[in-house]
């Protein structure tokens, strides 16, 4: 082994974000779909050839056009910016000028660097700016950046910004607790460990505000 792989197999073994932003090609849209399906599909015939599998078998014989459908339109959808949450907002009229909590937001992502699952939740909140967000958008806005390879630092980071972005405030944070499968089910498989990534934004820097936040959803942590 190279001195090369070696360094990337060190940063993916421990789990090691290298960019803030999903790293993408620029040609990463070129293709459609349904091309991207049918390259995907030989690949996973081929993985599943090389493994010895018999894809004459029933059982078998869909399976390599489920896994690239599954990849392109559901577990990795996030990629495409076409599938991004609208960012409709409203005046805040009634004036609530106190925290915002959603708490408990169902995560399901994916490692980059195993391609194993990612689960578990995700808890935000915001203080408003004048402007509100309806409640699902919160979650639309984890599942939107959930559903692509992720590293957990990125992805806590990527929902905050977004929210951000959308309420015009940087009164914004998101804490996420998640176990990861590469860890429970490999390498060290660990099966009770999850790990926790937090990003605080503006106000949530302030140490009152900050542990106002973990009151309401409950977590005992240093942060």
């Amino acid at each position: 082994m190279t001195n090369n792989e070696e360094f990337a197999d060190e940063i993916g073994n421990n789990h090691i974000a290298t960019n803030e932003q999903t790293p993408l090609r620029n040609d990463a849209f070129e293709k459609t779909d349904e091309e991207k399906i049918e390259l995907i599909k030989k690949d996973v015939e081929n993985i599943l050839f090389t493994l010895g599998m018999d894809l004459t078998d029933d059982s078998l014989k869909g399976t390599p056009n489920r896994v690239a459908k599954m990849f392109v339109k559901e577990i990795f959808g996030g990629l495409n910016p076409n599938k991004k949450p609208s960012s409709s907002t409203f005046d805040n009229k009634y004036k609530y000028n106190e925290m915002l909590v959603e708490k408990n937001i169902t995560v399901y992502s994916t490692c980059e660097h195993h391609l194993l699952p990612i689960v578990g939740r995700a808890h935000i909140a915001y203080i408003s700016n004048g402007t509100v967000v309806g409640l699902s958008k919160m979650n639309r806005v984890v599942d939107y950046f959930a559903k692509r390879p992720q590293v957990q630092e990125r992805l806590t980071i990527q929902i905050v910004k977004e929210l951000q972005k959308v309420l015009n405030t940087e009164n914004v944070a998101c804490i996420i607790d998640a176990k990861h499968l590469c860890v429970n089910s490999r390498g060290i498989r660990d099966i009770e460990s999850s790990t926790v990534t937090a990003e605080f934004g503006g106000k949530f820097k302030d140490d009152i505000v900050r542990r106002e936040f973990l009151d309401y959803i409950k977590l005992d942590t240093n942060f």
